[in-house]
């Protein structure tokens, strides 16, 4: 069970994400283009599609090289959301002539350079809570009266972890150079899948017959098939198969463990999500610069004022080290993965350098509406942070 910074107050249960309306999304970002330059800037509105399914399709309406569009952030394919690409070489009247399934461009506007990841303030969101307990509005209201004054804790949760629930798992054992342990969390466990030819070719893989696992892993499927088929070749050579995995998909799983530790290390510092202590390193949000907490009674006021927080770990092979209790509950969270930060520094394109990230962020924009019984709650979140976040402390489903 989650441990929940609003414990005192009643979850309002329910569900959402039952319809794509239910989950709006909309992008604020960190500049409006210029109105001259080579890009077009586009703000289009998906439904039901992830943002990188989006960038595909607008890659062969337009045939543009998918490589060279640019967006500052990935949004939820279960829902409506808004957000900027940039199109090299194309007008703006070209782009706002496409008809594309899923897809409606908003507008488009000229500028000079190529949208990045990160370029972004932040996403506006209005949720739908849909089968709410009595008294939601209420609890909502005093669960979101705590957030804007403690912060929101800034978890990754289950959502980094793919459809198993185990990509952290695969990135664990790649860093512990266990490829037998990274194949085996890749394909998975039969208990943790519902379909039924999947959950046989997971079983056979785990009895050892490569090729009647492969003959029954469905066809979508294409990393495990390929992974297999190196397998039937060679049933030792476990590194030879992983070996065969994207190097995209290897850097997710390394981003999903990295994800895990830290909110491991989140859920130890909740109880003082608030406070920074001696060794902390604390995270400026006006910039996001990051400095060594030397005298904690000095930087109260500043987190008090919300100027600044604790940061937790992404570990890397250079991540700048905590000192202090901060220090050793880092190192010894590491130690107990039987990792030090070196373990990080892989080669292959896959070395992972680190850094802070802050334990908890602000919420800002709050609103809660009661609608045909069902609950409205909107809010703001800087980027890089979740709404799950806010809404299973708003809920406690889990």
């Amino acid at each position: 069970m989650p441990i929940y910074l609003t414990a005192e107050i009643s979850g309002t249960g329910g569900t959402i994400k039952g319809v794509p309306e239910d989950f709006e999304v909309e992008e604020v970002p960190a500049y409006l283009p210029s109105g001259e330059g080579e890009h077009s800037y586009a703000l289009i509105e998906k439904r039901g599609i992830t943002t990188l399914e989006a960038l595909r399709r607008v890659s062969k309406a337009l045939g543009v090289q998918e490589r060279d569009l640019g967006y500052a952030g990935m949004k939820d394919a279960v829902g409506v959301t808004r957000q900027s690409f940039s199109i090299p070489r194309v007008a703006p009247e070209t782009v706002l002539a496409l008809e594309i399934p899923g897809l409606k461009v908003i507008s488009a506007i000229r500028h000079g350079n190529k949208l990045r990841l990160g370029h972004l303030k932040g996403n506006r969101f209005r949720i739908r809570v849909r089968d709410v307990a009595p008294g939601a509005a209420e609890n909502a209201v005093a669960a979101l009266a705590i957030l804007e004054k403690r912060g929101v804790p800034n978890r990754f949760g289950t959502q980094r972890y793919g459809l198993q629930g185990n990509s952290h798992l695969i990135g664990a054992a790649m860093l512990r150079r266990d490829f037998k342990g990274a194949v085996d969390a890749l394909v998975g466990d039969p208990a943790a899948v519902s379909d039924e030819r999947w959950r046989q070719a997971i079983e056979a893989y785990r009895r050892g017959d490569f090729a009647e696992s492969l003959a029954l892993f469905p066809g979508h499927f294409r990393g495990e098939r390929e992974l297999l088929g190196r397998l039937v070749q060679r049933p030792d050579g476990f590194e030879k198969a992983f070996n065969s995995v994207q190097p995209r998909m290897k850097r997710l799983y390394l981003s999903a463990f990295q994800s895990s530790l830290f909110d491991l290390v989140l859920e130890r510092r909740l109880e003082h999500i608030e406070q920074v202590f001696q060794g902390d390193i604390a995270f400026k949000h006006e910039n996001g610069a990051c400095f060594l907490v030397q005298d904690a009674q000095a930087e109260a006021p500043r987190a008090q004022a919300f100027e600044i927080s604790a940061t937790g770990p992404m570990f890397g092979c250079t991540m700048m080290e905590p000192q202090g209790e901060q220090g050793e509950l880092e190192r010894g969270i590491l130690a107990d993965q039987g990792l030090t930060p070196e373990s990080f520094n892989l080669s292959g394109g896959l070395r992972m350098e680190g850094e802070r990230r802050p334990l908890r962020v602000p919420i800002s924009g709050t609103t809660v509406q009661s609608d045909a019984g069902d609950l409205l709650v909107a809010f703001f979140l800087p980027r890089g942070s979740y709404a799950t976040c806010v809404m299973d402390e708003i809920m406690k489903s889990v």
